[in-house]
């Protein structure tokens, strides 16, 4: 497949929690079987997680990588690097950070990609370690991997 996403070790155990669903991808590439939930990397792993995707461009301060039970780490899919400072540092607002990270979904060919590898997992969990857990861009990514993408303010679910 080669997408160039860099790949964690697969590990003996896995978990599960927030917002979940099905859905056809407009791309073609399919994920109706494909339930997506988010959750905090930093919260426990358990084996109804499925595929452990973490989401975030940095490692998550303290955790470990056994900890963290990942199959995958898809920095690629996460906001730039100017993006988050501007959310976590500068006061954007979370619509103006949606819309732009929006917009760099919209242009990554690194979505398309993720999308393909997800496609053969019945289960898959985001992993992202923002606090908010309606106001974060696991949120916005697992919108734009399904399809759509949710309007300012509103989550999945």
């Amino acid at each position: 497949m080669g997408c160039g996403i860099a790949c964690q070790s697969r590990r003996d155990w896995v978990s599960s929690r927030t917002a979940s669903d099905t859905h056809q991808a407009t791309d073609g590439c399919s994920l109706d079987r494909v339930e997506i939930r988010i959750e905090r990397v930093y919260d426990d792993a358990s084996p109804s997680d499925g595929f452990r995707v973490l989401v975030d461009r940095l490692w998550p301060r303290g955790l470990s990588k056994e900890r963290a039970a990942l199959d995958l780490w898809a920095k690629e899919v996460a906001p730039s690097t100017e993006l988050r400072k501007a959310f976590h540092r500068d006061g954007m607002s979370w619509d103006a950070f949606a819309a732009a990270y929006r917009a760099e979904l919209a242009e990554s060919p690194a979505v398309p990609q993720l999308r393909e590898q997800l496609g053969a997992h019945d289960v898959v969990t985001l992993l992202h370690s923002v606090h908010d857990a309606e106001r974060n861009h696991a949120v916005l990514l697992r919108a734009a991997l399904l399809g759509g993408v949710p309007e300012p303010g509103t989550t999945t679910g």
